[in-house]
C-alpha cells in the first residue's frame, strides 16, 4: 500500500480535482487521508463532499485547531502507516499511472528512501506551463535523467544544495525514515529540503524517474511565492543554509558544505524577486533581497 497524505488548507474546487485524480489511479494499492487545517468558517462544503464519496479508501479529518503548514505536514508523517507515503499538495494532480509507477520503482529499488517520479508543471487553469524557475531547475540544477537514476551520499547533497530540483508534493517517502527524522517545526517554506538532507546524511538514496505521472501546480498565491516577494523566505533560507553548511562539514562532506554556503540557486531566485518587490514599493523587501543575493558566504 501507498499512504497518500493530503494536508489541506484552501478551497474546495482544487481539492476535488486532487482527490478525484487519486480516485482515478489505475493501481488500487493506495489509501488517501486528508487533514483539513482550515478554520471552521472556511470548511463549507468540504466535509459534505467527503461524506458523499462514501469510499473506505478515503479518510477525512478536520483539525480541531489550526496547526499551520509545517505542523500539518508533521501530522501527515506521524499518522502514515504504509511502508511508503506521499504528501500531496491540495491543488496538485496525480496522473492515472502515478501509484503504479511509484510501486514499480520501489520494487526495482527496494532500498530507496525517496522516489521522485516525472513531473510536469501546470498553472492555475490546469494548462501545462514553462516558468523560468522550472526551466532553470531542469536545465541547470537537475541531473540529466533519461529513464531512471539512483543518487546518494555527498553527490546528492551537493546537487540539492546547489539547487533543489525536487518537487516536494510528488515525492514518495519511506515512512519509517521520515518518521525517524521529522520536520523542523520552526521552518515555513524550506522545511522539505532540511528533512531531505537529513535523510541523505543518514545514508538514504533517491531514485529519480523521467516518466511523467504527476502535475505540480504553480501559482503566485502560494505561501512560498508571497514570502519570496516580501523577502521572508530568504531570511529563513539564509539561516538554514549556514546551518546546513556546518552540518555538511561536520559530516565530512566539504563540497556539500561549500554548496550550502554559496546556495547559488536561492541567490538567483532572490534576484528574480527584486522587480516585484520594487513594484510594490517595499524598501524593506528590496534591502532583504539585495543583501541575500549579494552577501558573502560565511
Amino acid at each position: 500500500m501507498l499512504d497518500i497524505m493530503l494536508p489541506h488548507y484552501g478551497e474546495l474546487p482544487l481539492l476535488k480535482i486532487a482527490v478525484e485524480s487519486v480516485l482515478a489511479q489505475t493501481d488500487e494499492r493506495w489509501r488517501l487521508t486528508v487533514f483539513d487545517d482550515n478554520p471552521a468558517e472556511r470548511v463549507t462544503g468540504v466535509p459534505e463532499y467527503f461524506a458523499g464519496l462514501d469510499d473506505p479508501r478515503v479518510r477525512y479529518e478536520r483539525n480541531p485547531r489550526n496547526l499551520g503548514i509545517t505542523r500539518n505536514f508533521q501530522q501527515c508523517v506521524d499518522r502514515a502507516e504504509a511502508p511508503f507515503m506521499v504528501m500531496m499538495g491540495c491543488d496538485d494532480v496525480m496522473l492515472p499511472g502515478y501509484v503504479a509507477r511509484v510501486h514499480a520503482l520501489i520494487e526495482q529499488y527496494p532500498d530507496a528512501v525517496l522516489v521522485q517520479p516525472g513531473v510536469e508543471v501546470v498553472g492555475a487553469d490546469g494548462a501545462v506551463v514553462r516558468t523560468l524557475a522550472d526551466t532553470t531547475k531542469r536545465k541547470v540544477y537537475a541531473p540529466k535523467i533519461d529513464g531512471t537514476v539512483r543518487m546518494a551520499g555527498e553527490e546528492l547533497a551537493v546537487s540539492l544544495l546547489r539547487g533543489n530540483w525536487l518537487y516536494f508534493p510528488s515525492l514518495a517517502w519511506r515512512t519509517s525514515e521520515a518518521q525517524a527524522v521529522g520536520f523542523d517545526l520552526e521552518l515555513k517554506v524550506i522545511q522539505d529540503l532540511k528533512l531531505i538532507l537529513a535523510l541523505v546524511s543518514r545514508g538514504g538514496s533517491l531514485v529519480a524517474d523521467s516518466e511523467v505521472v504527476f502535475q505540480y501546480r504553480r501559482h503566485n498565491e502560494s505561501l512560498s511565492a508571497s514570502s519570496a516577494v516580501t523577502g521572508g523566505r530568504f531570511s529563513e533560507a539564509r539561516a538554514f543554509f549556514l546551518s546546513a553548511a556546518k552540518d555538511m562539514d561536520a559530516h565530512g562532506w566539504p563540497r556539500a558544505g561549500k554548496a550550502a554556503r554559496w546556495h547559488l540557486s536561492s541567490r538567483i531566485h532572490a534576484l528574480t524577486m527584486l522587480p516585484a518587490a520594487a513594484k510594490q514599493r517595499s524598501a524593506g523587501s528590496v534591502r532583504v533581497l539585495t543583501r541575500y543575493a549579494f552577501g558573502k558566504p560565511r
